[in-house]
């Protein structure tokens, strides 16, 4: 595919037209990462965060936001996702906390912004729970790993 999907002949923006579209099964994973201080990333593994189960939080703001991507991201198509995964595991290696979405259904078009959506919500949460103890965590490498369904076929990030 050589050209934009949300761009019509005109060079404006524009939602896809997916009617005459087949419904497949489609599968979409993404992941991201917020970089933090062993410090904080100690204080959340130990529960010792004041705000709460940051992992718990974070993992329902992610899939809230995959849910409601349509509202968030103009030109996507409202979705009736039937499985949304968030998983969060700390890398105290790299002082690091990795996110994985997972989402899935049975329509006419794909869901990898909901997938991306999720990790970048997610990460988003993290932040937001923590900034009162770090200011300068990163978020960073949301990239979509996978994609599977519908007419461009399977995609998947070369490791």
């Amino acid at each position: 595919m050589n050209q934009f999907t949300h761009i019509n002949h005109s060079g404006e923006a524009n939602m896809v037209d997916v009617s005459a579209k087949a419904d497949t099964v489609r599968e979409a994973r993404a992941e991201g990462y917020v970089v933090m201080s062993a410090t904080t990333l100690a204080m959340i593994l130990e529960g010792k965060h004041h705000k709460g189960d940051v992992f718990a939080t974070a993992r329902i703001a992610g899939i809230q936001a995959a849910k409601r991507t349509w509202e968030l991201i103009p030109l996507c198509h409202p979705l009736l996702l039937s499985k949304v995964e968030v998983s969060l595991t700390a890398e105290p290696e790299a002082n690091r906390i990795r996110i994985e979405s997972y989402c899935k259904l049975t329509a006419k078009t794909g869901v990898e912004m909901e997938a991306l959506t999720a990790v970048s919500v997610a990460a988003l949460t993290i932040y937001d729970m923590c900034k009162a103890v770090q200011k300068d965590m990163r978020i960073e490498g949301i990239r979509l790993l996978e994609k599977l369904g519908g007419k461009s076929g399977h995609f998947k990030v070369e490791e």
